[in-house]
């Protein structure tokens, strides 16, 4: 990316206030991409300590596949997943705060003695797997911005930064070869008057 310019003092004013601006404020996105990176591999062990969790639950449920045949699926639906959002490093993230689960009334007398633990095992599935999900949604928001941030540094770092400085020295050279080319002719003005 080459940076526009023009031979004059007000081009060499504008340059250098974008210069310092993006020198002052590198630190801070350099910071903003750590802090991203961070973040992301917290997520992704949180992702795979909820996988690893969902294997071991979906284990225990293929224990008792052959009870699960007499089992009324109907009785437990999910009926609402409570959300809130978190700021993280300036990332608006979703946050799972708690999944609802209605269960149908069922006559204990008639049923299986093993309903109720089978009911709070496919809540527990159910939790962990909503869980995992939106700790993959979060580790992709937060992936994202963090490829966002490093390609923002990058772009400070070794385009924008370089190319002001490299405009403001030819700027500054173009002034100062101007300017002696000014007082070289002056002087050549002058001992033309006093010679003549």
């Amino acid at each position: 990316m080459s940076i526009r310019f023009q031979y004059n003092k007000t081009s060499l004013q504008v340059i250098e206030k974008q210069l310092k601006m993006r020198q002052r404020s590198l630190p801070t996105v350099k910071n903003k991409e750590s802090a991203l990176r961070m973040e992301v591999k917290r997520s992704k062990d949180e992702a795979l300590r909820l996988h690893e969790q969902l294997e071991a639950e979906m284990a225990a449920y293929e224990k008792m596949s052959a009870l699960w045949n007499e089992f009324d699926c109907s009785l437990v639906s999910v009926r609402d997943v409570r959300l809130s959002t978190v700021k993280i490093a300036g990332i608006r993230i979703p946050v799972l705060e708690d999944v609802l689960f209605a269960v149908q009334p069922y006559s204990l007398f008639n049923s299986p003695k093993w309903y109720p633990e089978g009911i709070r095992l496919l809540q527990s599935l159910a939790r962990t797997g909503v869980a995992y999900e939106f700790c993959r949604m979060k580790t992709d928001l937060l992936e994202h911005a963090r490829k966002k941030t490093t390609q923002k540094v990058n772009l400070f770092e070794k385009v924008q930064i370089p190319g002001f400085e490299d405009a403001i020295r030819k700027i500054k050279r173009f002034m100062e070869d101007e300017e002696n080319l000014s007082k070289s002719s002056q002087k050549i003005m002058k001992t033309k008057i006093l010679l003549g």
